[in-house]
């Protein structure tokens, strides 16, 4: 059940329309960062093996086989060194994730603006992220109050949206660090489950093994 729980919020954040429509994006040949995916992927492969390693546990329970919930253990072991790696990774890049989307941004809104020669593709990019965070330009004035008298990139509404919509380099961080939290819960809440399931399976054995001296 907690490995069929991780996977379904794994799967979900995976196809997440909100972090797929950005990160599918390319601009020229530069495709959006998707390092924010690495954590989700190896969420999506502990959740599937933790389902299998379930079965396996309760089949070696009910078999009362020592061969099999020694391997149980094992795998949780092994889960469990991939949950702390996904941790600590997760911990250490969850700033550059955003920042690295925002620099992309940034580079998208300045062809966009200055008419370069892949503007077409610069402005697809730049109203995609407008449209789907609800946010027009950057962190800087000279880029984010420029945008607002541009129809072509921003809402039509704009000068409405300028005063009452933040700006997409706040609405990065806030989808960004949304959904790091999550998968750090996520991650968390598997840990806990495993210690548990490895103090279990370790009592098992030694139980296993006591009745089959007597």
């Amino acid at each position: 059940l907690a490995g069929g729980i991780i996977l379904g919020v794994a799967l979900w954040l995976r196809h997440d329309s909100q972090t797929t429509n950005i990160l599918y994006l390319q601009l020229g040949e530069k495709q959006a960062p998707n390092t924010f995916y690495v954590g989700i992927y190896i969420l999506i492969a502990v959740g599937a093996v933790m389902m299998f390693v379930g079965f396996l546990g309760c089949y070696g329970a009910i078999q009362e086989s020592q061969c099999l919930l020694g391997t149980f253990f094992t795998c949780l072991v092994i889960l469990f060194a991939c949950e702390v790696a996904a941790g600590i990774w997760g911990f250490v890049n969850k700033d550059q994730i955003a920042k690295d989307v925002k620099q992309f941004y940034d580079q998208a809104l300045q062809q966009a603006l200055m008419g370069e020669p892949d503007a077409n593709n610069a402005k697809a990019v730049v109203k995609t992220f407008h449209e789907t965070l609800d946010c027009c330009g950057s962190d800087t004035l000279t880029a984010t109050f420029t945008p607002v008298w541009r129809d072509d990139l921003c809402r039509k509404d704009s000068l409405k949206s300028f005063f009452e919509n933040s700006n997409c380099h706040k609405k990065i961080d806030e989808l960004f660090s949304g959904k790091l939290y999550l998968i750090g819960i996520a991650a968390v809440v598997v840990a806990v489950i495993m210690i548990f399931e490895m103090i279990l399976s370790m009592v098992l054995c030694c139980g296993i093994r006591n009745s089959s001296v007597y």
